[in-house]
């Protein structure tokens, strides 16, 4: 038994020592979930594509919304129909959390 808690211990500690990394849900190329995240996005109450949280840190994804040619990853143009997307804005539990910038958007 002293054997056992005295392996448990090492492990544990061992544990304790390797660093943490959050993995972003949105991947380097700036899709999450085969989702190319720029274009036209559509906001949904119920059955987005993506459920979205809107943080002032830490951000998966930086957005600047614009009038035209949301070409580039975090480039979002907001319509009411013909939308790559949908999101859906949640206050917990989002696939992505985004900020929006007026400038240099994209993967954190």
């Amino acid at each position: 038994m002293k054997k056992l808690t005295a392996i448990f211990t090492v492990l544990l500690l061992l544990a304790m020592t390797i660093p943490v990394v959050a993995a972003s849900a949105v991947n380097k190329d700036g899709y999450y979930k085969g989702i190319k995240l720029c274009g036209k996005v559509k906001v949904v109450e119920h059955f987005a594509d993506i459920k979205v949280q809107v943080v002032d840190s830490f951000p998966d994804l930086k957005v600047k919304v614009v009038d035209s040619f949301p070409d580039d990853i975090g480039e979002w143009k907001f319509v009411e129909y013909g939308e790559d997307f949908t999101v859906q804005f949640v206050d917990s539990f989002p696939d992505i959390k985004i900020k929006y910038v007026t400038s240099f958007p994209g993967v954190e």
